[in-house]
């Protein structure tokens, strides 16, 4: 009889509740040549090359996760910030200083820190740059990690609640350097993060997040009990508006979600991540894509 001790899993470590995918991050662009310059050439992501490829919207890959940019009125969406995982910090510090001169007169700019590069848009939108650490951020070298939200004080607790009651999510509260924050899991290593801050910045519905659920009526029969607005799309997809507290039914934070099932005909679609490294002067054959997984 082997008498080794059997080795002890935490099991529940590799949980993800019922949101199982942070599908997409929605801003508006007035100026599509802009955003490519500042997606593409600048952050090094890549455009999706099968779907969106007009010049009135576009799809832009990181990792198995998008941003969709359709044209029209700027989403300056204050109070947020965007967490994206990059391969290489070094070399994003080279391409953004080389956009620099292509955003002139925008509210374009970017910060180099001992470990992250927070990053400005043409439009204002923030975002924070980490590189790839499988410990801290999971196994992935293009990823959008969080999005991060101001939240009025003491609305960590209900929104955690709301998430967990109605959505059927992971959240907890934890304690941060600027107060509590209510983090819900969307997936492998994918959050949403509300900060509780003095002033929170007004919400804008023009900017929304895509999830994708595994049970997908549940949280639909619950939001209508909660008397919460619920878009119909389609058979596989509707939207809500509101965070609510599951006692008084008030509204607590406003965020246009965008809820899928796993069955939508988009689920697990391949996303092409491209090589940003790839360059005329230092081209290597064999090496145009990134593998955004890390092995």
């Amino acid at each position: 009889m082997d008498a080794t001790p059997k080795r002890q899993f935490d099991r529940a470590a590799e949980d993800l509740g019922n949101i199982v995918n942070l599908g997409h991050v929605n801003f508006r662009v007035p100026d599509q040549g802009l955003a490519t310059t500042f997606y593409i050439s600048g952050l090094g992501l890549t455009r999706d090359p099968f779907m969106m490829t007009g010049t009135n919207n576009m799809w832009v890959n990181a990792g198995d996760s998008q941003f969709h940019l359709p044209t029209g009125p700027a989403t300056v969406a204050e109070g947020v910030v965007t967490g994206l995982i990059v391969p290489d910090l070094d070399a994003l510090a080279e391409r953004l200083e080389h956009v620099r001169a292509d955003l002139p007169g925008t509210r374009f700019d970017f910060r180099r820190g001992a470990d992250v590069i927070a990053v400005t848009c043409p439009w204002g939108n923030r975002f924070l740059c980490h590189p790839a650490n499988a410990e801290r951020l999971g196994p992935y070298r293009s990823w959008i990690a969080y999005v991060r939200f101001e939240i009025a004080q003491g609305a960590a607790e209900p929104i955690v609640r709301f998430y967990r009651e109605a959505m059927g999510a992971l959240a907890q509260v934890v304690a941060s350097e600027t107060g509590a924050e209510a983090r819900v899991s969307c997936g492998h290593h994918q959050t949403l993060i509300f900060a509780e801050c003095e002033t929170p910045a007004p919400p804008n519905l023009d900017h929304h997040v895509q999830i994708y659920l595994a049970d997908f009526s549940g949280p639909y029969k619950r939001l209508q009990d909660l008397g919460l607005r619920v878009d119909e799309t389609s058979q596989w997809q509707y939207r809500f508006l509101s965070i609510a507290d599951m006692a008084s039914r008030a509204e607590i934070f406003r965020l246009d979600h965008e809820v899928r099932s796993m069955t939508h005909p988009m689920f697990g679609r391949r996303l092409v991540n491209r090589n940003p490294a790839q360059a005329i002067s230092n081209y290597r054959a064999g090496q145009d894509e990134l593998n955004w997984r890390m092995g």
